[in-house]
């Protein structure tokens, strides 16, 4: 077999203030190089984050982006010889996403993951639409679920952040959502609760399909700095991956305090991306910064919510992140390098004195070595690589079960006209992911996640709303304006490649005007139901 080893991998190891240093110098990057060129492959510093790795919140989700050819098939991926620590860590294979600058797609590689608990990972896929190839994203399901609800579109959102004072600085605010009972929407109000160190809550929401809207409940995920090893996308020449035999093996690892420092939402392509995205032509195009995501009320970054929290006692934080970014948007000659071959050179260079920008990969193997971060790597033997390449076809079969599900039937949301009262929920059932969390009782104590929130009722007295007059749904916003941190715009379209054009606003509520009892919950006690 032909393996490619290049240095194309990347570690969120910890998420962390920007004005910490962390990590490793400009001697430890450059010296971690690729031992051999490879033509025909670029390995990239900035790209998608896997969606396994942190899946995007959007309170009024949207069809994923429709591009206009199919994507080759999946690249045969051996996981690395390094692995985290610890039982419940599982590799996820990765999966082809399009570049639209390129217009044509690359690789994001695959995963370690320690799997959040008490949940199990349903892969995402291309499928044929209409208008081109589609995308279905993926999400991390409840692990005792086999059956699958495919729901109406939810309302328009009513979701406008607390409209009473925090507890007390250690409260956090949780969103609200709709929820499906008797045969209609029904809005749950956010509310306050105590916040977590180690734990990030990702709430509920839902997640778009060819077939209907699927509910994700609410859940403790592992904070950023233990959720695992995330591997940087490259860009492959067809005739590399089409070789007879040819499969692929990253090695290569990035700062965690670079990729706190440069993170982006783009909503409408159902992903996080990290790196150089500054220039005013990304926010056009639908990156958001991460800082900017929570307050534009079109979504909720669970990322950045726990940072905000880590951070709430230092006043200054919100904004030292706002003077990077603007400080960053200004000075191209600051910003990240985008790929592999520049970092080598712009580190080689003398006059360099912006290293910590600068330096973001090193080998996996210095990583291994460092101090700088809560991960412990293990080495993975031969039998454990070939068992999880037999794990990789598990998870494909899985990935293709799934899709012939959802475009089993006729899709029901193409009658918009019909009223969810007179809609029908689909069924389908699911065999169990090959990605699932162990039982609670084997996790240990640093795993075992804090109590669910307990929420309140379902507020009957507000009426869903459609996300317009028309009761087609607008395009998912997720721009930021030319002012770091104020609302993003609406994007134009999701069908690739994008042509311009203007869009429907989204009409927000004002602040306030769902008035509902989430003032009176402080997460605890009095609520009824759980998340």
């Amino acid at each position: 077999m032909n393996v490619l080893r290049i240095s194309s991998s990347c570690i969120v190891a910890a998420l962390l203030a920007i004005s910490v240093a962390v990590g490793f110098n400009k001697a430890a990057a450059l010296q971690s190089g690729p031992p051999n060129a490879v033509a025909g492959v670029e390995v990239l510093t900035r790209g998608p984050v896997h969606e396994a790795f942190a899946e995007t919140v959007t309170f009024d989700p949207q069809p994923g982006v429709v591009v206009p050819k199919a994507p080759p098939a999946p690249i045969e991926e051996l996981p690395p010889e390094q692995r985290p620590e610890g039982v419940n860590v599982a590799w996820i294979p990765g999966y082809w996403a399009w570049d639209d600058e390129r217009n044509d797609f690359l690789w994001i590689s695959g995963i370690w993951r320690a799997i959040p608990p008490g949940r199990q990972w349903v892969p995402g896929y291309w499928g044929s639409s209409g208008q081109g190839v589609q995308w279905t994203s993926g999400y991390w399901a409840d692990a005792q679920a086999s059956d699958v609800q495919y729901l109406p579109e939810p309302p328009a959102t009513v979701e406008a952040g607390p409209n009473v004072a925090a507890p007390s600085a250690d409260h956090t605010w949780l969103p609200g959502s709709w929820a499906w009972q008797q045969n209609r929407y029904a809005w749950r109000p956010g509310y306050w609760a105590a916040g977590q160190s180690d734990w990030s809550w990702v709430p509920a929401h839902y997640v778009w399909t060819p077939r209907g809207y699927v509910f994700v409940d609410g859940y403790y995920d592992y904070s950023v700095a233990r959720r695992g090893v995330l591997f940087a996308p490259v860009y492959f020449n067809s005739a590399v991956y089409s070789q007879p035999g040819f499969s692929y093996s990253p090695s290569m690892a990035i700062s965690p305090a670079i990729f706190g420092s440069h993170l982006f939402l783009r909503p409408s392509y159902g992903h996080y991306y990290y790196g150089d995205y500054y220039g005013a032509n990304y926010a056009s195009a639908g990156y958001s910064p991460w800082f900017s995501f929570n307050s534009s009320r079109y979504g909720y970054d669970p990322v950045y919510a726990q940072q905000r929290w880590l951070n709430r006692q230092n006043g200054g934080w919100d904004q030292s992140l706002q003077t990077n970014f603007q400080n960053l948007r200004a000075n191209e000659n600051l910003r990240p390098p985008r790929t592999w071959a520049d970092q080598t050179a712009r580190l080689a260079t003398a006059s360099n004195v912006n290293g910590q920008n600068m330096a973001i990969a090193t080998s996996l193997g210095d990583l291994a070595k460092s101090k700088d971060h809560a991960l412990r790597l293990q080495q993975v033997d031969k039998t454990e690589r070939q068992q999880l390449a037999q794990h990789g076809q598990a998870v494909a079969q899985h990935r293709d079960q799934r899709q012939k599900l959802e475009l089993h039937a006729a899709n029901p949301l193409a009658e918009k006209s019909t009223p969810s009262r007179e809609f029908q929920p689909a069924q389908g059932k699911l065999s169990p992911s090959p990605i699932v969390a162990l039982p609670a009782d084997r996790l240990g104590k640093d795993h075992t996640p804090p109590q669910r929130h307990e929420v309140l009722k379902p507020d009957l007295t507000i009426a869903p709303m459609p996300r317009n007059a028309s009761g087609k749904a607008n395009a998912v916003p997720g721009t930021l304006g030319p002012v770091a941190g104020s609302a993003p715009r609406p994007e134009s379209s999701r069908t690739e490649p994008q042509t311009g054009g203007k869009s429907d606003a989204k009409k927000l509520p004002p602040s306030g005007s769902n008035e509902q009892p989430q003032g009176k919950s402080k997460g605890e006690g009095k609520n009824k139901g759980k998340q």
